[in-house]
């Protein structure tokens, strides 16, 4: 073993000491901590950096010699019973280091400058922290107690990363929502680490796969138990990697400062639940049942993450269904075997998503000048447009990162997205349709969320939000052009921000008007102040410097898993890095694509993607084609009963997405009320019932006791004339029944 993996135990540990530092700092000197706040910021990143070199170093060697290194001490040694602590280092821990300090030290930097006038700058740097090093502690580990540990925290930092605003009751309600979404798949998990022990005796990966893959071969174990215990662990996953059904907690999660959204949807807490995945695929591969699971799991994740996406006005939760339906693709490419296209698409996608939420968040700063610090209008898609022209730079990054999501080549999630796409026709061709009209959706909501944001005109009354009492504005249907209205500023808000607030879970729908749905842009606009400090302005350096380093990563990191090992495209380097993850897997494997094959699988996805773009251009894109492109939709559907039916459908569609396709309401309705309903029942039943027989008993008790005690006048002979009474009644029936025998 080389030195270097002896010391990789320090990998989780290198972050700690800044959270460490801020705290003691905090308690014991906070002046002098909070005077010199913006200083905290260089070690974070440094001691972040020395991870990522580490790391790095680490994948080199894995690329280069293709081996896993384990190394374990004792912790406690019991009778039969031993527990060892340590560090496994193999591709898939390799992977996820270099994404979760890669990812980080982008977070960070960009953080200084977004965070620089919030009063919890300490605090939130040293809950960026901790979470690395929760996460790092995570992706190392060589056990499943281990794995549970880490896991736990990387919950808890994203509790205190999700309420960081805790003065805010929406923010509180956010976390209270995520943690305890969380606690039904972390009880999963816990029973299913308990339930392997009890069939192999063991927590440690290695002996945990070969004894129990060879119980399931030789049949030394109940099939149904196994298999329960594997849903378990996978309940786990599906809850951290906000999977359908537990899933609701990730779009209230955007309730968080923004380098917080990037850097959970990224790397580290939705990324979790595919590592565990990833890490016990070994175990899953033996059980039929399992696999089928999570793949059935992940295509409906697929296509609902992108239909909730459609109809969305905050930019970050429409980001956040984004990154719920690409988990499903991770998921599906998982449950079907493709253990390659799956973590291939979680590194091209980590760098995307991170690209498109921090680039969110310089949208978001820009806009905060002109309507204030208002989360429901400086993120409502709805009030923005025209920003291309002032937000240059943040608008080219986005606009990569939407291409990229979208799957149009030579960028990094095409090559990921477009093998999970070839390898489901072969698995499964209705989860193949599904996966490939969900590439189309999510080729229209991205392109919707990038025209409403950056193209357009800006809506009029940013230049003077405060002022302007009324707005003039053309409402728009996808059937054509109507007269303009005029319509006040403060209803109008009103309207299109109502019931945006989140509650734990949202018991009411919203039915959205058509003319407020279809509302596109204001034509009318002048600007009576010209003073430039109240126009949307480009983001600090510090900001911009991460997305053009991101913008890298989503350009060249789709190459190296370019599946072609001969030619003109160089080797297969992801496929080399991964050989010993997927030789345990699929012994003797030889991934490799021709160019035919390849061209013409490309040639179908890519289309899809190019309609979904056109479908987006078409109802959203600049204002005077959109006038042309919309009277043509409306010269070929005419006034009448098809008109009415297709606009019902629309508005059904729209409705079901805007409102998070009711699931909050059925949770609302079928878990809140009925565990309420539950509660108040047992509370009836415990006073009416329990406490009545047992005052009932003591009421009873007492009026025997007063009976009896005026029975009792102290006479002898009133006492005999009792006793002889029932003696003779006692004589008088055994006579009777004698006489009958």
């Amino acid at each position: 073993m080389q030195p270097i993996y002896q010391y990789a135990w320090i990998i989780p540990f290198v972050p700690l000491p800044v959270t460490m530092s801020i705290g003691l700092g905090l308690l014991l000197v906070p002046t002098a901590t909070k005077n010199i706040r913006r200083m905290w910021a260089f070690p974070s990143v440094s001691l972040l950096s020395i991870v990522m070199v580490f790391s790095a170093d680490l994948s080199v060697q894995q690329i280069d010699g293709s081996s896993i290194y384990q190394y374990l001490w004792s912790w406690t040694i019991n009778n039969d019973f031993s527990l060892e602590f340590g560090h496994l280092i193999d591709p898939l821990t390799s992977i996820m280091s270099i994404l979760i300090t890669t990812v980080g030290i982008m977070v960070l930097i960009y953080s200084d400058k977004y965070m620089s006038h919030d009063q919890g700058y300490l605090r939130f740097f040293a809950y960026m922290s901790f979470s690395n090093t929760s996460m790092l502690g995570l992706v190392t580990s060589s056990n499943l107690i281990q794995i549970y540990i880490f896991w736990e925290l990387v919950g808890m930092c994203s509790y205190l990363l999700i309420g960081f605003w805790f003065t805010r009751p929406i923010a509180a309600n956010a976390c209270q929502k995520a943690f305890v979404t969380n606690r039904v798949g972390d009880f999963g998990l816990l029973l299913g680490i308990l339930g392997l022990y009890w069939i192999t005796g063991s927590f440690e990966f290695r002996d945990l796969f070969e004894i129990f893959n060879n119980l399931i071969h030789n049949n030394g174990v109940n099939s149904l138990f196994a298999t329960l215990c594997a849903s378990l662990l996978f309940a786990g996953a599906v809850a951290k990697s906000a999977q359908f059904p537990l899933h609701v907690w990730l779009p209230d999660a955007m309730e968080g400062p923004t380098p917080i959204s990037a850097l959970i949807h990224a790397a580290t807490m939705v990324a979790a639940g595919i590592f565990l995945v990833a890490r016990l695929l070994p175990l899953f591969t033996v059980i039929p049942y399992i696999m089928n699971l999570i793949s059935l799991i992940g295509v409906i994740t697929v296509l609902f993450g992108a239909t909730l996406a459609l109809a969305q006005r905050d930019i970050k939760r429409s980001l956040a269904y984004s990154t719920m339906s690409q988990l499903g693709y991770i998921m599906l490419a998982s449950g079907i075997g493709s253990y390659r296209a799956a973590l291939f698409h979680l590194i091209t996608h980590a760098y995307s998503k991170a690209l498109l939420f921090l680039g969110s968040g310089s949208i978001i700063h820009s806009m905060e000048p002109i309507v204030g610090y208002s989360p429901d209008k400086s993120q409502n898609m709805v009030l923005m447009g025209g920003l291309r022209k002032y937000v240059p730079i943040t608008k080219m990054t986005f606009l990569l990162g939407t291409l990229s999501l979208c799957g149009i080549p030579p960028l990094a999630c095409f090559w990921s997205k477009d093998e999970i796409l070839n390898d489901s026709w072969l698995y499964s061709p209705i989860f193949a349709i599904i996966a490939c009209a969900t590439a189309g959706l999510t080729a229209f909501y991205m392109f919707r969320t990038y025209l409403l944001t950056f193209e357009g005109y800006l809506y009029s009354h940013f230049q003077n939000y405060s002022g302007i009492q009324n707005s003039s504005f053309y409402s728009i249907s996808i059937w054509g052009k109507e007269e303009p209205k005029q319509v006040n500023r403060n209803l109008f808000l009103s309207t299109i921000n109502k019931n945006e607030k989140v509650s734990f879970f949202s018991k009411k729908t919203c039915k959205i008007d058509g003319s407020v749905r279809n509302l596109m842009r204001s034509f009318s606009t002048h600007f009576d102040n010209k003073d430039t400090s109240m126009y949307p302005h480009e983001s600090d350096n510090t900001m911009l410097l991460p997305l053009l380093v991101l913008v890298l990563f989503t350009l060249f990191v789709g190459f190296i898993g370019i599946p072609f090992d001969q030619g003109v495209m160089g080797l297969d380097i992801l496929s080399k890095w991964l050989t010993p993850s997927i030789n345990l897997l699929h012994p003797n494997s030889n991934y490799s694509v021709n160019w035919y094959e390849f061209a013409t699988n490309a040639f179908f996805s890519v289309s899809i993607a190019y309609f979904g773009i056109f479908i987006a251009s078409l109802l959203y894109g600049s204002v005077y084609s959109s006038f042309q492109n919309l009277e043509l939709i409306n010269s070929f559907v005419k006034i009448g009963p098809k008109r009415i039916f297709l606009d019902q459908i629309i508005n059904g569609i729209y409705n079901w997405s805007y409102n998070r396709g009711y699931i909050d309401v059925f949770y609302a309705t079928s878990l809140t009320k009925g565990i309420r309903g539950l509660a108040k029942l047992t509370h009836f039943f415990d006073r009416r019932v329990i406490d009545g027989i047992t005052n009932g008993v003591g009421i009873a008790s007492f009026f025997v006791g007063e009976g009896i005690k005026y029975l009792g006048g102290g006479r002898i002979s009133s006492y005999l004339f009792v006793y002889l009474s029932y003696v003779s009644i006692f004589l008088f029936f055994l006579l009777i029944y004698f006489h009958r025998l």
